[in-house]
């Protein structure tokens, strides 16, 4: 069931056509699957699959000013950002919580370009238009551009194929832009799967055509119910899920993006209050050893005592087992930590491990 005030990315013809699972997300109407969540996982981990993410925003920031501006408004080092290169950011709010998490582009000097969550956009726009000088620009360009990701181990070969330049040897978080016959697109080395891959922009008019293009080389077409399994596989947050603005970056186990020594930005003093005082929990990675999901909201126990709480849960494609994470209070946030987790009334073992080792051994 769809809703009907829900809006419809330029791609939306080509999910019907291919028998999509359309559903209301973020204010989209977007595939969640086609033949289903686990086999268009699976093709992303063996080869290649296309993603719909044109429902994400897509901002430009320019102007003399836009460097002082993004590297105020977020805790990552926007002034040591190279044109051509891009870096995963927050937007923090006054009390160190997290308004959205974001890609940023550097374009050149005085130019960059956001990703943002579609659930978001509205209110982003609202932060950035609210603390932007005259000497900034801000454009959203998010109704006339689309953008596909493409994932897995054979997405580098299968894009090499079709475009028109060198993209094979672009590195993790850069960008250029080329062409696809006749359709220029541009392209980043970024993702949300673990697996390797581009994400792609392009001018509305051009999305059919280059989602043509790239299940023509064989992508298999993934939806939303993918896209989430994939990212709690790799360990990636999800807004709303693991972060939000009640939640700050060093219990989200996110200062790797947060440079204190930049000097400051918003936020800024409260999450040094954290890091000095120590967070009340960890944001970990949950395993089970049975088929049993964990759920968004489930309890977690040691004994009798609830010690922390799910944030989301998965059957994994690669595993077969539930994998999740969980915020858990010290010392439980530890490595080969042992808690259960209720489901249902029925409390079912989990090991707690590193997010990034969820799949691994």
């Amino acid at each position: 069931m769809t809703d009907d005030s829900s809006r419809r990315t330029p791609l939306y013809s080509a999910h019907v056509e291919l028998g999509a699972r359309m559903v209301p997300f973020a204010g989209w109407e977007m595939p969640v699957q086609y033949a289903g969540i686990l086999e268009e996982a699976r093709a992303v981990r063996s080869g290649a699959g296309i993603f719909d993410i044109s429902h994400m925003g897509r901002v430009r920031v320019s102007g003399p000013g836009a460097e002082a501006f993004l590297d105020y408004l977020t805790p990552n080092d926007i002034r040591g950002l190279a044109p051509g290169c891009a870096h995963y950011s927050l937007l923090t709010n006054n009390h160190g919580g997290i308004i959205d998490d974001i890609i940023v582009y550097r374009v050149s000097s005085h130019e960059f370009y956001l990703v943002i969550n579609a659930g978001n956009a509205e209110k982003d726009l609202a932060w950035l238009r609210a603390n932007h000088g005259k000497d900034v620009v801000l454009a959203d360009e998010t109704t006339s551009t689309a953008m596909i990701a493409l994932q897995g181990p054979a997405a580098v070969q299968m894009l090499s194929s079709l475009a028109a330049t060198d993209v094979w040897s672009s590195s993790r978080f850069t960008f250029g832009t080329t062409r696809l016959g006749d359709l220029e697109v541009l392209y980043c080395r970024t993702g949300y799967t673990g697996e390797d891959g581009f994400e792609l922009v392009m001018s509305a008019d051009a999305a059919l055509e280059v989602w043509g293009k790239l299940l023509a080389a064989g992508a298999v077409p993934c939806g939303l119910g993918a896209r989430d399994a994939l990212r709690i596989e790799a360990g990636y947050p999800l807004y709303g899920h693991e972060i939000g603005e009640d939640t700050n970056p060093v219990e989200a186990g996110l200062m790797w993006v947060v440079k204190l020594d930049k000097g400051d930005f918003v936020g800024r003093s409260s999450i040094l209050e954290v890091v000095e005082s120590g967070p009340s929990r960890r944001l970990v990675g949950l395993r089970l050893s049975e088929r049993i999901v964990p759920r968004q909201g489930y309890n977690l126990f040691s004994g009798a005592e609830v010690v922390g709480t799910v944030t989301s849960g998965v059957f994994s494609p690669v595993r077969g087992v539930g994998l999740g994470m969980a915020y858990l209070q010290p010392p439980f946030h530890r490595k080969g930590s042992l808690v259960d987790v209720d489901v249902r009334g029925r409390r079912h073992q989990a090991i707690v491990v590193p997010k990034k080792d969820l799949i691994s051994d």
